[in-house]
């Protein structure tokens, strides 16, 4: 039978392993987010709410820099780079599909739901622990997303009826 300590040390090592993952997963986002707001012509309103959410983003992976640093743990650069190489493959192939919004749109609410349950998940391994520092900082960050995700299920009905519109116009670019 594992000791108290040994316990609490494989929970703390699970916590530090997921707020690395968590920063990756914010940097994915942020190279995302901004692949997607530079190349949004015809949609100001999502343009401007993704770009406010980058800021977000930003700050994000910054508050879970100090929380690894607590640990004296720094973030994952190698697990960074694939995440965003992954969001630089889906820009890529946003680009080649005609309706490229309303993938963008969709990608994004599921993004951001992948977020909402992995800090979910922080916060119940730092309540773990017992590091409340941590479990406050993702429950502030966790509000964040859901405010994104909420958006975004608020807005796909309206910009598809954006998007479906444009497309009905000769000569006018619907698809970004």
């Amino acid at each position: 039978m594992q000791s108290a300590q040994t316990g609490n040390d494989v929970r703390t090592e699970r916590l530090i392993e997921w707020l690395r993952d968590a920063h990756a997963m914010e940097a994915q986002a942020e190279t995302m987010l901004n692949k997607q707001a530079s190349r949004i012509e015809h949609y100001p309103e999502l343009k401007a709410r993704i770009e406010q959410h980058i800021t977000e983003t930003q700050n994000q992976a910054k508050l879970i820099e100090g929380c690894l640093q607590r640990y004296d743990k720094s973030y994952s650069g190698f697990k960074d780079l694939g995440g965003k190489m992954m969001a630089m493959g889906q820009a890529m192939g946003g680009m080649m599909v005609n309706d490229e919004i309303v993938k963008g749109v969709q990608m994004g609410y599921v993004f951001e739901n992948l977020e909402i349950a992995s800090y979910k998940i922080l916060i119940a391994a730092a309540e773990a622990v017992g590091d409340m520092q941590t479990k406050e900082v993702c429950e502030r960050i966790l509000v964040e997303e859901v405010a994104m995700a909420d958006w975004l299920r608020d807005h796909l009905a309206e910009l598809t009826q954006a998007y479906l519109t444009r497309a009905l116009e000769p000569n006018v670019e619907a698809k970004r």
